[in-house]
């Protein structure tokens, strides 16, 4: 697949060091070879500790990404490093870039800046991929570039792309008479683990009547439950109108769990709350995941299992 009309993207590092050079490079081919224009941010490779560079070469990174001009502002990886700087990011330029049609793309840690961007600016960013982890796969058994994935990356830039859907798993609530309607509610969310970091700070969305979505990776199912009661506690999920779970990856039960895993967690905060819980959102740290608008108004449908959401011309 190449696109029609060309689009440009800007590659930059906000977060993490890139120490898979490969993959980056793989990245960019595979860009360029779906038929884009592709810039690389001149510190995109930089490395300080674990972060992509000293805090004030990554925001002066973030701050060309605004003034790039491009289509597609996309992240190389996620990893850490946006939380300790949230204070000082260019929100008045980067509303700026957005207005002007800028498309900031980004997973993981990038849910930091979504977050605070919304809180301070309303402006609407994406949840998608990374270069390095959605782009630059080696192409080794069992790996290769997600064709729902692109097209979904390909739809975004191409102004098609108007809602998404799935089908949950068999924890997933079923509706098996009328089907569930929830309109107009703004959707958010991202990685658990930095989403439950800054609450409490004035980088977190306040959103009433939302639709969020989580995802994780790495986080045993007690860590992750952890993280929901403090959300549950600090009173975010009374005031959404639907809680939906993305993938939650890479984790390792034990012995000691003695049957206690996700499915238990999503059952406890079910049994919590009064709203809608939903499950198997493909999105998270997996090849095979949709793009959401972070910030957007969108209608959500549920029939059975399967759900749709809509979200229109944006």
């Amino acid at each position: 697949m190449t696109n029609a009309v060309s689009k440009s993207i800007y590659i930059y590092s906000p977060s993490g060091a890139v120490r898979d050079r490969g993959a980056f490079r793989r990245g960019v081919r595979r860009l360029v070879k779906l038929g884009y224009e592709v810039e690389i941010d001149v510190d995109a490779l930089t490395a300080h500790q674990r972060f992509a560079g000293d805090d004030e070469t990554r925001l002066r990174a973030i701050s060309r990404a605004a003034a790039s001009g491009a289509d597609a502002a996309l992240i190389s990886r996620g990893g850490y490093g946006l939380t300790r700087i949230l204070d000082r990011l260019p929100y008045s330029g980067l509303a700026s870039a957005i207005g002007n049609g800028t498309h900031f793309i980004g997973i993981s840690d990038f849910t930091a800046l979504q977050s605070a961007l919304y809180a301070m600016e309303g402006c609407t960013t994406w949840a998608g991929p990374a270069l390095c982890e959605g782009f630059g796969v080696s192409g080794a058994a069992g790996e290769e570039n997600d064709d729902i994935m692109e097209d979904c990356f390909n739809d975004l830039l191409q102004e098609q792309g108007e809602g998404t859907g799935w089908r949950q798993d068999r924890y997933g609530l079923a509706i098996t008479e009328e089907p569930l309607v929830i309109e107009d509610a703004v959707l958010w969310g991202g990685n658990l683990c930095v989403l439950t970091s800054i609450l409490g700070t004035p980088f977190f969305p306040s959103i009433q009547g939302g639709v969020l979505f989580i995802e994780d990776v790495a986080e045993h199912p007690y860590r992750i439950e952890r993280m929901l009661t403090q959300l549950l506690w600090a009173g975010v999920f009374d005031k959404q109108k639907a809680i939906v779970f993305g993938q939650f990856t890479e984790y390792k039960l034990s012995g000691h769990d003695k049957g206690f895993g996700l499915p238990k967690v999503i059952d406890w905060l079910r049994a919590r709350l009064t709203i809608p819980v939903l499950t198997n959102l493909p999105y998270g740290h997996v090849q095979t995941k949709v793009l959401l608008p972070f910030g957007a108004k969108v209608d959500l449908h549920l029939s059975g299992k399967d759900v749709m959401l809509y979200w229109g011309d944006l």
